[in-house]
This record gives structure tokens, C-alpha cells and sequence, in this order.
């Protein structure tokens, strides 16, 4: 019960951002112009200023950081073996499962970062960091920039270190109002059998898979809860930008987004709970 009660007042302030979020867009403040904006901003300065800072001054000499991508990855993998052996008997178009697909491995990184930060502090976003890097197409130029500085002992330079660091501080609230601002109530609303199918791959099947995994490879504490964390996460709102470009069903995504950001504020808690560090 105390593990489910801390989740919840972590997950609370997220989810709030994230109602923002749409309740801003709803009332088109500050306009419709500016969303895409702000996700490119977040997306390609914020965001790597984030990860560089953070991974820049992280201690990894007591983190399970290989043995908790392993699991990560064995979990997605298992996953995407299943779904394409299933492929036939789901009975979807090519642009169909592409979206059920993505809809059941990516996730949803500025939800994860700011409920690793509330539960584990500085050691979340280190193991955040390093699970985005192996299992969401990362920011490699962030990552390893502040590998570089950790590994050379240079750390944060004084006057570009304190300019990263003020940054960073913007990415996550930024973030998370652009996931909000992303969401799409009506597409949720016409939610059909591979929404419900994919809600319960991503936030049920793929964090109990991990969990194994974790077991598997004896990982604990802070790395065990990163990694289930990370692959319960509701799918990335860039989805719907890839599916619209690459020719994959963005009505479809439209809805596994908004159906599986719903769904996580009840899942996250459930799943989560027993992993507290």
C-alpha cells in the first residue's frame, strides 16, 4: 500500500502537466502555433541538455546499467517476436500493425524521466538516460556528450555546465505540456479492438516480460524499477508523426496514444508498487 501511495503522489503532478497540457491547447493558449514549436525545441535542445547534465555527473559505479538494458531489450525483443508470429491471426493491414507495433514497444519518455526523477532522485534520470539509449531511438548526441565529460573526470564545465544544467530544468514541464497538448479525446473515443489490444501489450504484457527479465538477470532496486518503468510506459507521441510520415495508420496511433496516456495514470501505480526503491 506505501509503495502504491508514493507512486501515486509522484504520478499526480505528471498527469496534472499533461491536463495542462490539453486544457491549454482546448483553450488555444497561447496558440496554435505554438506546440510544434515548443516540441521541436524540447525535443532537440531541452531534452539533450537534460540527458547530457544528467548523465555528465552520475555515479554508474554501483548501477546494474548492462544487466538493465539487457532486460529492456529482451523484453521488446520478445514482444516483437510474438507480434510478428501473431501478424497473420490479428488480421491488420501493413499500416495497421505498424501502428499496433509501435503502439506496444515505444514509450513515452518525459513521462518516464519525471516519475524516475520523483521516485529515485538523481539516480532515476541516470538509469532513464541509459534505458532511452538502448530502447527509444535516444538522443545519442546528449548522451554522449555527458558520457564524455563523466568518463574523462572533466565533469560540467563552469559557465556551459550551469547554461545546460537552467536547460534542462525547462525540458520535463515543457515536455509534458506537449504531451498533453498531443493528445486527441475524440480518436480515444472511437478506441476499437487493436486499441484495447495494444493498451494491453504496452502497459500490462511488456512491463511483466521486463519484470522477468529483471528476475532473470538478478536485477534490483533503482535499475529493476527504471526498466519496468521504462517499458510500461504509454507509447510516444512521435508516434503519430512517424506513422503519418512512414505511411502507418495515424488514425489508428492517434487513438493508441490518447487510449494509453489515459490508461497508464491507473496502470503505472499497479505495476510499479512492488519496485520502490
Amino acid at each position: 500500500r506505501r509503495g502504491v501511495t508514493a507512486i501515486v503522489l509522484v504520478i499526480l503532478p505528471v498527469f496534472a502537466l499533461i491536463f495542462l497540457g490539453w486544457l491549454l491547447r482546448r483553450r488555444q493558449f497561447p496558440g496554435e502555433h505554438f506546440w510544434a514549436p515548443a516540441e521541436r525545441l524540447t525535443y532537440f535542445c531541452l531534452f539533450p541538455a537534460l540527458l547530457a547534465t544528467t548523465l555528465a555527473r552520475a555515479d554508474f559505479s554501483e548501477l546494474d546499467v548492462l544487466p538493465m538494458a539487457g532486460a529492456i531489450v529482451a523484453a521488446i525483443l520478445a514482444m516483437t517476436g510474438g507480434l510478428l508470429l501473431a501478424r497473420r491471426a490479428l488480421g491488420l493491414s501493413g499500416p495497421g500493425f505498424t501502428s499496433l507495433y509501435q503502439g506496444a514497444v515505444r514509450m513515452n519518455t518525459y513521462i518516464g524521466l519525471a516519475v524516475a526523477y520523483g521516485v529515485a532522485g538523481e539516480a532515476g534520470p541516470t538509469l532513464a538516460g541509459v534505458a532511452r539509449q538502448v530502447a527509444s531511438n535516444p538522443l545519442i548526441l546528449g548522451c554522449a556528450a555527458g558520457g564524455a565529460l563523466n568518463l574523462s573526470g572533466l565533469g560540467l564545465p563552469p559557465v556551459l555546465g550551469e547554461t545546460l544544467l537552467i536547460l534542462g530544468r525547462a525540458a520535463l514541464p515543457l515536455g509534458l505540456l506537449c504531451v498533453g497538448a498531443a493528445l486527441d479525446l475524440r480518436a480515444a473515443r472511437r478506441a476499437g479492438g487493436p486499441v484495447l489490444l495494444s493498451s494491453l501489450l504496452k502497459l500490462g504484457l511488456l512491463p511483466a516480460l521486463t519484470w522477468a527479465g529483471c528476475w532473470a538477470l538478478d536485477v534490483t532496486g533503482t535499475a529493476a524499477f527504471v526498466a519496468v518503468l521504462f517499458n510500461g510506459l504509454p507509447t510516444a507521441t512521435s508516434a503519430y508523426i512517424l506513422a503519418r510520415q512512414m505511411g502507418g495508420d495515424a488514425v489508428l496511433m492517434a487513438s493508441l496514444i490518447t487510449a494509453q496516456t489515459l490508461l497508464a495514470m491507473l496502470t503505472l501505480p499497479v505495476v510499479l508498487a512492488p519496485l520502490v526503491p
